[in-house]
């Protein structure tokens, strides 16, 4: 990634900020960090914006404090790295999966199974548009890499349901791949879902709503969460199914740390693709 220049027209959210980690919340619509055609309109240049020395000063090496990215059209949370020793430790936190990463979903229908993990492997190609431009793509196959989300059902209607996913591991495109192999695709995804959905949404119905992890230099346990954002308030109107944010509407009520989706059950649950002879194991 060459030099990242600033751009304070770029805005976000802080959900949570000290001298080390800053996690913010992305919106729908805009890339992570710079490439081919967002050299100067993305987060990271947003964030320089406001941080640019502490991020400078990890560089390149560091990837400027990006930790983990969230696809374009997908809303949420990201924690980025404002010092050495917090990189290297988040770095460290996602190779080892301790840190805990929640996203909503609006679905076409509710999974056969309320709530499970589904064990699929996913493989990841690049193909290329034109000189400039390259469409990533992923797809389940027995030549891709394991790849586990762990799912539950929050609300549902005769139109569409709600569930919480967490990806275990951290496969591109892995809820949206994962969910529309069980016939759960991710309304408004132009990549995965029937082209009867793809237009069901104004955007990806996917919101990184939550981000769990052990601070790493204070070991303060940072729990940051995202309301369900502004812009599909009025999808859930329309389908007849509650926000998943306020508590009492529906069934999805504030987890506890047992459910489903937190770390240890999501191994242990009923696994969507086990028929596959264990892929992805």
């Amino acid at each position: 990634m060459p030099q990242v220049s600033q751009n304070p027209r770029v805005t976000f959210a802080i959900r949570h900020e000290d001298e080390h980690l800053v996690v913010v919340e992305k919106p729908s619509g805009r890339v992570t960090q710079p490439g081919v055609g967002h050299q100067h309109d993305t987060l990271l240049n947003g964030l320089y914006a406001k941080y640019e020395r502490r991020l400078s000063q990890l560089g390149e090496k560091r990837d400027h404090g990006l930790v983990h990215r969230l696809d374009r059209e997908t809303s949420g949370l990201l924690a980025i790295a404002l010092s050495r020793p917090a990189y290297d430790g988040l770095r460290a936190a996602f190779e080892a999966r301790t840190v805990r990463k929640f996203y909503w979903a609006v679905v076409k229908k509710a999974p056969t199974e309320p709530k499970g993990v589904i064990r699929l492997p996913i493989e990841e190609s690049v193909r290329r548009k034109d000189r400039y431009t390259s469409v990533k793509r992923a797809k389940i196959s027995s030549e891709g890499k394991p790849a586990l989300t762990a799912y539950r059902l929050l609300a549902e209607s005769p139109y569409a349901a709600m569930i919480e996913a967490r990806p275990i591991t951290g496969r591109m495109h892995q809820i949206r791949v994962h969910m529309n192999a069980i016939n759960a695709p991710v309304l408004g995804d132009d990549l995965y879902a029937p082209a009867t959905l793809q237009n069901s949404a104004p955007r990806l119905a996917l919101h990184a709503h939550r981000i769990a992890f052990e601070h790493p230099v204070t070991g303060e346990q940072i729990d940051v969460r995202s309301p369900w954002p502004r812009d599909l308030r009025s999808l859930l109107r329309k389908l007849s199914l509650p926000r998943p944010d306020l508590p009492g509407e529906q069934s999805g009520q504030p987890r506890d740390e047992d459910d489903s989706t937190d770390a240890g059950d999501e191994l242990r649950g009923d696994p969507i693709g086990e028929q596959d002879t264990g892929l992805g194991e």
